[in-house]
Order: C-alpha cells, then sequence, then structure tokens
C-alpha cells in the first residue's frame, strides 16, 4: 500500500451521540431538572432556535426540518406536547473551548451545545455538538481526536493517554467530561445497575462504550478526496499508539469494497458522505461559504435522520438482550410485558420509509445496512414467536394439570352421587369421631377439606397475582 495521502481539514463540525437508560416513572422529574438546568424544550414553532445551538453563522430551517419526514414519523420526532408519545428534545448553549491533549496530538474544540433526548421506554440520548477551532488542520488530527473523544471509557491501549483540559480542569474521559461538569445533574437519573431486575435495566449492550460521531469536514480547495481517506473517515483511522498516522488496512481491494458499500457519492466530486458503524462522515471541498445549506442539513435532517436509526438500533439490540436474559423459572410474569413492549415499539415507533426524498431514502437505507437493522428486526420478531410458543405451552401444562385436578374430583363426587356430606358434620363436630371413620368417610373427609384449600389457594393465588402483576406494571411504568 502506498503511503497515506494528506488532506487538511479547515472546518470540523462533530456530533456525538450517548445513548443512556433513565426510569420512566422520574421522566417528569427530570424534565423538570433539565428547565431547572436551563435547558430548553425543543419546538418547531419556535423559530428563535433556529440559529441558537448550531455554531457562528449556522442556522437550520425548521419547516424543511418539519417537511422532511413523514407525517407518522413527524408526530414522534416533534411532539406538540411533553404528554405526547415521542422524542422530548432538550438543548442548551455551551460554547466554552476544551483542548483534548494526548497521542502526540492537542486539539482544541468548542461545545457548542448540548441536547437531552428523552426518547420512548425509558431511552434517552445526549448530544455534544463540537466545533474544530484551529483555522487549519491534518485529517489525521481530526479523525484522531474523534476516534478519543467518542470513547467514554477507555480499556484499551491505543484509547489511553489523552485528557480534556478546560481552564484550570482536567478530564481523563469523555464521560467525565458530560457526567461530572456538561450535565452532572443527569447521573442520578442514569440507570447504573448490571444485574437486571427482570428484564428492565442500564445498557449491558451499548457496544464497545463509545458514542456514535456525526461529522461535516470542509477541505482546503483544490485537493482530491481519495479511498484511503474515506476509508479512514468511515473506521476513524487517526493515530496508532505510537501516535504515528495509520490506516487499519494494506489491502486496496479490501477498501474499495469497503468504500463502495458505504460512500453516498451523489454530490460528488466535490462532497462525499460515508456511513459505517462509527460515524456518518460527509466531506467537502467546496469553500465554507456555499456550503451553509449543507451544514444547516448536516445539523437538522440529517442529524434526526441518524438520531432515529440509532435509537432503532438501540431498541433492537435491548429487546433481544432483554429476551435472553430471561429466566423462564422466575420471570414468567415478564413474558406478556416483553411481548407487549415489542409490539408497541413495532407499531408506533419502527418504520422503514421515514421520508418522501430521494436522498432521505438513499441515506435511510445506507444507515439501516451499517446499523444492520434488517437483521435484527428479524431476530427481535423471531422474538416474539418463541415467546408466544413458550407462553402457550407454559398455559397449556397449567391447564392439562388443573384439568386432571378437576377430573379427579369429578370422578370422587360422581361415585358419591355428589353428595360429600357425613352425617356427623350436620350437628357440633367432634374431631374424635373421626378416629371411627370407615375407609369411605376417609375418602370424603380427605376429599371435602382438601377441595376447600385448594380452592382457597387458587382464590389467593389468583388475587394476589393480578394485584402484583398491577403493582409492578405502576412501578416500572413501561408502557407510558
Amino acid at each position: 500500500m502506498e503511503s497515506i495521502q494528506h488532506l487538511d481539514i479547515t472546518d470540523a463540525f462533530m456530533n456525538y451521540l450517548f445513548p443512556f437508560s433513565f426510569r420512566e416513572k422520574e421522566r417528569e422529574k427530570l424534565m423538570e431538572q433539565l428547565k431547572k438546568h436551563n435547558f430548553k424544550l425543543f419546538d418547531l414553532d419556535n423559530y428563535e432556535l433556529q440559529d441558537l445551538y448550531y455554531g457562528k453563522g449556522i442556522q437550520i430551517n425548521h419547516q424543511e426540518l418539519d417537511q422532511f419526514f413523514l407525517p407518522f414519523i413527524e408526530d414522534k420526532l416533534f411532539p406538540h406536547s411533553v404528554n405526547a408519545r415521542g422524542f422530548l428534545r432538550y438543548s442548551r448553549e455551551i460554547k466554552e473551548s476544551f483542548a483534548l491533549k494526548g497521542n502526540n496530538n492537542e486539539f482544541k474544540f468548542t461545545v457548542n451545545s448540548l441536547d437531552i433526548i428523552l426518547c420512548p421506554f425509558g431511552i434517552g440520548i445526549i448530544t455534544i455538538r463540537t466545533e474544530m477551532i484551529k483555522g487549519l488542520e491534518s485529517l489525521t488530527n481530526v479523525l484522531d481526536f474523534m476516534s478519543h473523544f467518542r470513547v467514554l471509557e477507555p480499556k484499551l491501549e491505543e484509547e489511553r493517554g489523552t485528557k480534556i483540559y478546560l481552564h484550570n480542569k482536567t478530564f481523563t474521559t469523555t464521560s467525565e467530561l458530560i457526567l461530572d461538569y456538561l450535565c452532572p445533574f443527569l447521573k442520578s437519573f442514569i440507570v447504573k445497575n448490571k444485574k437486571m431486575a427482570g428484564y428492565y435495566g442500564s445498557l449491558p449492550f451499548f457496544e464497545d462504550e463509545r458514542m456514535l460521531s456525526q461529522a461535516f469536514l470542509i477541505a482546503d480547495g483544490g485537493q482530491l478526496i481519495t479511498n484511503d481517506q474515506l476509508f479512514r473517515m468511515g473506521q476513524l483511522d487517526g493515530r496508532d499508539p505510537e501516535g504515528n498516522e495509520f490506516i487499519s488496512s494494506t489491502n486496496p481491494e479490501y477498501i474499495n469494497r469497503y468504500v463502495e458499500e458505504r460512500i453516498h457519492d451523489r454530490w460528488a466530486p466535490n462532497t462525499y458522505t460515508i456511513t459505517s458503524l462509527h460515524t456518518q462522515t460527509t466531506i467537502s471541498v467546496k469553500i465554507k461559504e456555499s456550503l451553509k445549506k449543507e451544514i444547516a442539513q448536516f445539523m437538522s435532517i440529517h442529524y434526526y435522520n441518524l438520531l432515529l436509526h440509532f435509537y432503532y438500533k438501540i431498541m433492537l439490540l435491548r429487546l433481544s438482550f432483554e429476551h435472553s436474559e430471561i429466566s423462564w423459572e422466575k420471570d414468567k410474569q415478564y413474558v406478556e410485558e416483553l411481548i407487549e413492549l415489542i409490539s408497541k415499539f413495532d407499531s408506533h415507533y419502527y418504520f422503514e420509509e421515514i421520508s418522501v426524498r430521494s436522498e432521505g431514502k438513499e441515506l435511510t437505507n445506507m444507515l439501516r445496512e451499517a446499523f444492520y437493522l434488517k437483521p435484527l428486526f428479524v431476530e427481535v420478531k423471531r422474538t416474539v414467536d418463541d415467546l408466544y410458543r413458550a407462553q402457550e405451552k407454559q398455559a397449556g401444562k397449567r391447564q392439562n394439570m388443573l384439568l386432571f385436578i378437576l377430573t379427579v374430583y369429578t370422578v370422587v363426587s360422581g361415585i358419591y352421587g355428589m353428595n360429600l356430606v357425613i352425617e356427623d358434620w350436620k350437628e357440633d363436630f367432634n374431631w374424635s369421631s373421626v378416629f371411627n371413620y370407615t375407609f369411605f368417610e376417609w375418602i370424603t373427609l380427605v376429599t371435602a377439606l382438601s377441595g376447600i384449600a385448594l380452592s382457597t389457594t387458587l382464590l389467593i393465588s389468583t388475587s394476589g397475582k393480578g394485584i402484583r402483576d398491577k403493582y409492578r406494571k405502576w412501578k416500572r411504568e413501561h408502557f407510558k
């Protein structure tokens, strides 16, 4: 493979999406805390918000955002009330400058704003909007920054050694920056338990503890965008642990196949978008002044498109995980709730068609392919079928056992002509007379007492299960 080709970047806008889990019963309390900490509810009818969160000189178009999505998706993404089902977005300006140092790289950036989006079924997403400060930076340094900043808790050797600085403050991890400085009040709402209670808990299926990144990069004019550069953008190949720039493949044919499968080149040769598991990155060699509309769309329609499909991925992974965690001996009562959760997600939120625009359809298909949504959805649908079959099998066993017990009592009652009353029971009963009973009277006594005990037990068990299920459903509040 030839040496890595250099590319100068003049502007870089980078968003990072960090999912978390919160308790639905605390949704209103969380919304109150967001308001208390100066987060504003995003409203398409509030046009004052169009240029507030995205960086200097960037203004999105609320009407375009409103028209991009199909009506049944629009109602979910932009609900008109906090009580409506959907995605509630709260945003706040930050406008603070930081520096990431380490790995032979010092990268200065601004955090323009922060979104906290409360999604259905207790899933939340934090979005951090950042912008490169330096006027000219190498693609290697930009990708190295993106690769390290998205790591919440560094565990691998190549992820360690970088720190984030703000004046006299030092943050050793990105999660520390987000949860200890940018929005510390959120920590008490995030579900942290590793051991799931039933099938509800944190996000143990969150892949690699890395955020999803989204970037719009503007390259210095006159440069050629090559496949190896696009490959590095898709893989976020910045620098290796020794600080040298690198690319994670030595096979040109593999690189070409990778790029061909993931590239959106409708606006080539000036602009390309590559989508992968790690990022959706747009690169353009046009001057910034001519890209105002494209940058605005990156901050609006493409951001929401990515957000929606990222949510799909999280929910599908969650549903698969929760099915695998069910203990059939202990968690029988959760099976119906899991079936209901899957059914509601499928019918209310999961749609393959979300936009009528051709470019929107193209980018949607790329996201679905990159996130493996189709096989995940097939697996979840198979989960529903498995749960139904298992539930029917268990219900059949219970019915057979109950039928067997009732048959025994019916046969015994039939033998006695439906009369299980002994003459001694008609007057004041003396337990000492029991020892003088005949064999058939003993059968009558045992049948009568066990029948009364069984009926009482079934009545208490059924009533108790109903009360317990209602209390658990109220407490967990899965289905608001």
